[in-house]
């Protein structure tokens, strides 16, 4: 196994026996809302996830090591601990050597995931292309590592404080497909319409699992981004979002935010205009894509049995032949 990750034994054990299992992020826990609701937020990430059929698999790091699938001592742990630093990529390297706590982004949850074989991701909403990018080039990693990983991301779109025409141009680029899981709009995080379609759809999760692994079985290296709307009882105005981030973004401008700042400045200005629903629709998107992306682990496992010649009950997940498949990544 890679030197430095560290599974739990329910995580590696439903590795080895080919079950579905879906790595979560750690930045939701440590960069959304205060302890004790992020921990709470946490619990029930992982029961969503269960409630989809898959194991969840909670990355984070912490004395040295990538440690996927963290118990809930260690969710507490992080959760409590204030001002755990965001550990993208670029970050990976130093957090490790400093034996210290990080919070997984998108990015370096997909390089974890990958390491460790698991297929499939749950998040919020991916990164991408920020507004004024053309005078900032200020484009998220998570784009860059969608082209390296072959890990299927659940998400609610992209977060509304970007660019999200140019976030699906950027993404067109460099090759990695979109598919909406029975939607037809590109989501929007909070909301349920960024105002721009989908560029692929697909209404039935054994079509979208078998796209998935053809389009790895083709030798593209890439991820595939499954997107899916937040509930509608729970979305947020569109109109409204938008015309807070374009404030925003101007008062940014006029206090010279910029860089990582811009992230957490903007988010702020949307839970005021919103007056604090942005946090319950942040729970909800988290929950709902959780649930999904155990579901498509599932039917992803199901597909590359059922390929392989495997007999196995309806949701138990992959058997021996594609787990030893998967841990010949590991191992190697």
């Amino acid at each position: 196994m890679h030197p430095l990750l560290r599974l739990s034994d329910e995580v590696e054990q439903a590795l080895w026996e080919g079950r579905p299992v879906v790595a979560l992020e750690t930045t939701a826990i440590n960069h959304g809302p205060p302890y004790p609701d992020n921990l709470e937020w946490a619990l029930a990430l992982d029961r969503a996830v269960r409630e989809g059929g898959a194991t969840p698999a909670t990355i984070g790091i912490a004395d040295g090591h990538f440690v996927v699938g963290m118990g809930e001592s260690e969710l507490e742990q992080f959760a409590a601990t204030e001002h755990i630093p965001k550990a993208s990529t670029r970050d990976i390297g130093l957090i490790l050597a400093s034996g210290g706590l990080g919070a997984t982004t998108v990015a370096s949850s997909l390089l974890i995931a990958d390491h460790a074989g698991i297929p499939v991701l749950s998040t919020g909403g991916i990164g991408g292309v920020h507004r004024n990018a053309s005078v900032t080039f200020d484009v998220s990693a998570d784009l860059m590592e969608l082209t390296r990983r072959q890990v299927a991301v659940v998400c609610s779109g992209a977060k509304n404080i970007l660019d999200v025409g140019l976030t699906l141009e950027y993404l067109e680029t460099l090759g990695v497909p979109v598919i909406g899981y029975r939607c037809a709009d590109f989501p929007a995080y909070y909301c349920t319409s960024s105002g721009f379609p989908n560029p692929q759809r697909a209404d039935e999760l054994t079509t979208l699992a078998a796209a998935i692994d053809l389009h790895w079985e083709a030798g593209a290296t890439g991820s595939v981004v499954v997107t899916s709307p937040i509930e509608a009882e729970d979305a947020l105005d569109g109109d409204r979002v938008e015309q807070a981030v374009q404030d925003a973004v101007r008062q940014a401008e006029r206090d010279g935010v910029q860089g990582a700042a811009s992230t957490p400045y903007l988010l702020k200005a949307v839970a005021a205009a919103t007056e604090g629903r942005s946090a319950a629709a942040g729970r909800s998107v988290l929950i709902s894509t959780a649930k999904l992306a155990g579901r498509v682990a599932g039917a992803f496992a199901d597909h590359q049995a059922a390929e392989r010649g495997a007999d196995r009950a309806p949701g138990s997940g992959r058997q021996a032949g594609q787990a030893g498949d998967v841990w010949k990544r590991v191992r190697r």
